[in-house]
């Protein structure tokens, strides 16, 4: 456990020297979140009463999305993996006394929390102190918040465990871009990042709670919202950690036959 925990806390510095970057990116996320949120007010001035969430539930969930975009963005990879894989240097991470999903794992987590850490604190701050229409509002209770708190934790493992899956699928084809733009596709669209979940259609939305995606995003920043609360919280979360579960277990099960029938051409 102390290796995954050193690899993590090298991944984790790393991240937090790219302070430029970040500046950047709190920015694109501001100009972002304003746009999304008076395109949505353009709507609900005309009758709020018809859409599935409140106007200040929306305005959470956008300020929310943006704060913690580095978490659950699915478009995120570690292009050194991908290049290892195609030119069998993942070879030397295969010699190493520790388990490749492991480390991969723990590498992404960090990388992940590490971009958060320097964008997610602003964002949170300032849209506080917004005026009421654009403002970023409170959990209703303490119950709420704390639900918050586990599920974007859960999300977040979730959403590293389908990463992990794409990683060990390349070992399968010659070129791995073809596979991960549909997953950013199908992704971002199940996710609730494009538009929040509510908004599909009935029947789309019932069909997303077949797929992991679902309990990502979606989960947390309705949680918080007060969205979603009581009963069906619990079962939200329930749901969080049983495709943790399955997706960890796919994907030690991909390791497993990664590294019994791989072969690296060369020597």
């Amino acid at each position: 456990m102390r290796k995954y925990s050193t690899i993590f806390k090298i991944k984790f510095l790393a991240g937090l020297q790219y302070r430029t970057a970040a500046w950047a990116g709190i920015m694109t996320q501001f100009v972002w979140g304003f746009l999304e949120i008076k395109m949505f007010q353009a709507f609900y001035q005309t009758e709020p009463q018809s859409f599935p969430m409140t106007y200040s539930g929306i305005v959470t969930y956008v300020w929310l999305q943006q704060a913690f975009l580095s978490l659950y963005m699915l478009w995120f990879w570690e292009n050194d993996l991908f290049e290892a894989i195609q030119n069998g240097n993942v070879a030397y991470e295969l010699v190493r006394p520790v388990s490749i999903y492991n480390t991969w794992f723990v590498r992404n987590l960090a990388t992940r929390v590490s971009k958060t850490c320097l964008r997610a604190l602003p964002i949170l701050v300032i849209t506080f102190f917004l005026p009421p229409n654009y403002r970023l509002t409170f959990p209703s209770n303490s119950t709420q918040f704390l639900g918050f708190l586990l599920s974007i934790v859960l999300a977040l493992l979730i959403v590293v465990s389908l990463s992990m899956l794409i990683y060990f699928w390349a070992f399968y084809t010659i070129q791995s871009l073809g596979l991960r733009m549909i997953f950013q596709t199908l992704g971002d669209l199940l996710t609730g990042a494009v538009i929040p979940l509510p908004f599909f259609p009935t029947l789309l939305q019932k069909m997303s709670l077949f797929f992991p995606f679902a309990f990502a995003q979606n989960i947390p920043f309705r949680v918080y919202s007060g969205e979603i609360s009581g009963i069906a919280m619990i079962r939200s979360i329930q749901g969080q950690i049983f495709w943790i579960i399955i997706l960890v277990g796919f994907g030690k099960w991909l390791e497993f036959r990664v590294k019994n029938r791989m072969t690296i051409q060369g020597g």
